[in-house]
């Protein structure tokens, strides 16, 4: 996990994959980073991950992603839960109760799309029809 982390870190980032020499490198923002990596089918299985905000939707997606490790910079609860649901070891600066949209009233979109679903497969469906649906994707 530190190898993500400090990469994440000192090059500013929002999110990082890797294991070995391979490195996976994003400084788009929210879901979308990883949402491409499992199209293009980026094989991530037990890399350690870094991100800057993860979210109960970006969990499903590192779970999905089938990373071993992850550190976030911010958290929230119910991303945290699904993280130790699925046995991903998770470092983390700050627990937050949800994750808050960019405009700052009112809670991210996609955590907001996930939060009643309780599976990463249907998680990656409904993400993948709200990027669509936001025009992001």
């Amino acid at each position: 996990m530190n190898k993500a982390k400090t990469i994440l870190l000192k090059e500013n980032l929002t999110c990082v994959l890797c294991k070995d020499d391979i490195t996976y490198k994003s400084t788009l923002r929210g879901v979308k980073p990883l949402y491409q990596w499992l199209k293009e089918s980026i094989d991530a299985k037990d890399f350690e991950a870094a991100d800057k905000v993860v979210g109960k939707a970006t969990a499903y997606l590192y779970v999905l992603l089938k990373v071993s490790t992850l550190y976030a910079r911010v958290i929230s609860r119910p991303a945290l839960a699904v993280l130790k649901e699925h046995n991903i070891e998770v470092e983390y600066e700050m627990l937050v109760d949800n994750i808050i949209n960019r405009k700052g009233d009112g809670i991210c979109p996609f955590e907001a799309a996930v939060m009643t679903i309780d599976n990463a497969d249907s998680a990656y469906i409904k993400i993948g029809e709200k990027l669509k649906e936001m025009g992001l994707y």
